[in-house]
């Protein structure tokens, strides 16, 4: 029985140790978004972004992309535009409020040489070309299945640990507001899953 137990164990293991593993791959197997970490402290950090262009749409962040917004920008990057463009997925998928909670912005992240040749426009319906400006962001990272609850959890402790700092939120008219990022595939577990959650700073 205790030899059964240890196998049983081992092979648990094993999977864990593969399944993290591939999440890993899988992950640097993407294109992602340039940052510079200005300070690091634990899972909270200060960035600068430069801009970046995204393709967006609007949907409800406990919706995790069922609500059909998240095929309206694969199918954008799959060729739903003007000059029948097949773009690289990249990470990670952004979020943005616009300052209201019902719903929110995602926003795909469009790989730097297309950005740069410029981004064609959507032929599909409710998509939107726009730049993220870039800036310096306050930063917490985290685990788990992103939805609404845990992204206001999470917002408020890096707005403790900002205010811990000393570090200003940028609340003009201008802002995005907050943001959520998400950087694994829908089918990988909670505890490998990679998310944050973004204030930029004044």
């Amino acid at each position: 029985m205790r030899k059964r137990m240890i196998y049983l164990l081992s092979i648990a293991v094993l999977v864990v140790i593969g399944v993290f593993a591939w999440n890993k791959t899988t992950r640097a197997g993407y294109e992602s978004a340039e940052y510079k970490i200005i300070e690091s402290d634990g899972n909270f950090e200060i960035r600068e972004y430069p801009d970046l262009m995204l393709v967006a749409t609007t949907t409800q962040i406990d919706a995790q992309g069922r609500d059909g917004s998240f095929m309206k920008l694969f199918r954008y990057i799959s060729g739903a535009n003007e000059s029948d463009q097949k773009i690289s997925m990249t990470t990670p998928v952004f979020m943005e409020n616009d300052k209201a909670d019902s719903e929110v912005q995602m926003g795909f992240v469009m790989p730097k040489e297309v950005a740069v040749e410029g981004v064609p426009s959507p032929t599909g319906p409710d998509v939107d070309v726009r730049k993220r400006a870039g800036g310096r962001f306050a930063v917490l990272r985290f685990s788990g299945r992103l939805n609404a609850k845990l992204a206001k959890e999470s917002e408020a402790k890096l707005r403790a640990w900002m205010e811990a700092k000393g570090l200003t939120a940028d609340d003009s008219p201008e802002s995005s507001g907050v943001e959520s990022a998400a950087y694994d595939p829908p089918f990988t577990p909670g505890p490998l899953r990679r998310n944050e959650v973004l204030i930029r700073l004044k």
